[in-house]
């Protein structure tokens, strides 16, 4: 079985010093990667540029114009957290494309799993604007993709960054072809996420969000997975399934105040791989998100990569168990059985 990797050069020129979304993120990834020697396990996957009318299919016209100029311009911002430099638009398309790429080898069977190792990330990009560090929703394209050139009718989104993607959430609102689930702290950025927002129309009851306060970590985490995601994804049954991977919810984040530790991380990535092997013939692509500590995001996508490649145990964990009390879910867990009856 053969665990596909995309990355390229062109992602590190979407940089700004001193920004947190920077290329220091992937270098130090591909580092990692390079010394464990997880890379030379897993195949590369050359990424194209997506193509223009897919694109068309997630973001508005005048979104996607408006990057392109701004980084034709030499660059600016998008708000006051999002900002394009020369290399960016190209970098933006890259993206999206490598995540649509990896979709495709997946499907087709040329690999078994994968990750797309891309930047800028995606998940908050709404239909009309780009946020949060994000220029083109590189998650929902891959989905899209999935359901238009292979007819998939049934598509889970998992997204564990420590942020909403408010951006997949609202591309796919309306639809019954996509389930997307979501754990981030709440309240926090960018503010939606409530256990309320459940979907609208044929989609409602496909939007499923598990916001979380301050101080949840592995416990909490592992009986979300265990007792929310994985009774939904066996109802759903779906044909692939997409992480939108954050480590952004580690204990030593700076952006955030979950209480993940790497070997939470490791327990997430082996429920999702194990679901996919249940349920969809192993097919599943993660994807690149946030994570804002270095050391946290390069060996998080190593016990990744790890979980993808079956392996039984994850690396070692330089940090460590977070040093204070976790916060239960219980209450949690009610709010969500509450919603869901309604």
């Amino acid at each position: 079985m053969t665990t596909l990797y995309c990355f390229d050069p062109l992602y590190l020129e979407h940089n700004l010093a001193g920004h947190p979304e920077n290329r220091a993120r992937l270098e130090q990834i591909m580092a990692t990667l390079t010394a464990t020697g997880l890379s030379a396990r897993m195949a590369p996957l050359r990424p194209r540029p997506v193509d223009l009318a897919l694109l068309a299919r997630v973001h508005a016209e005048d979104h996607v114009t408006a990057v392109r100029q701004l980084a034709e311009r030499g660059g600016g911002y998008l708000d006051m957290d999002t900002y394009v430099g020369p290399a960016s638009y190209d970098a933006a398309l890259l993206a999206a494309g490598g995540a649509v790429e990896l979709v495709r080898a997946v499907l087709d069977g040329r690999g078994h799993n994968g990750i797309a190792l891309v930047r800028p990330p995606g998940h908050h990009a709404t239909r009309g604007r780009g946020m949060g560090f994000c220029l083109f929703n590189n998650v929902a394209v891959a989905a899209q993709a999935a359901l238009d050139e292979f007819e998939l009718e049934r598509v889970l989104i998992v997204d564990w960054d420590v942020h909403h993607g408010n951006g997949a959430q609202d591309i796919f609102y309306a639809s019954p072809q996509v389930l997307y689930f979501s754990t981030h702290q709440y309240p926090h950025y960018p503010g939606s996420g409530h256990w309320r927002e459940r979907g609208l129309g044929a989609g409602l009851g496909y939007t499923v969000n598990v916001p979380l306060p301050a101080g949840v970590g592995d416990e909490g985490f592992r009986r979300i997975f265990a007792e929310l995601l994985a009774p939904l994804a066996e109802r759903f049954r779906p044909q692939l399934i997409l992480v939108s991977a954050g480590y952004d919810a580690h204990w030593n984040d700076p952006l955030a105040g979950l209480c993940l530790s790497l070997a939470g991380y490791w327990q997430l990535a082996q429920t999702v791989v194990g679901l996919a092997e249940r349920l969809c013939a192993g097919r599943l692509v993660v994807l690149l998100e946030g994570g804002y500590n270095l050391t946290v995001l390069a060996h998080g996508v190593a016990d990744t990569c790890r979980a993808l490649l079956g392996d039984p145990t994850p690396g070692p964990d330089p940090l460590g168990a977070c040093p204070w009390p976790e916060r239960p879910v219980d209450e949690v867990l009610r709010n969500w059985a509450a919603a869901s009856a309604r």
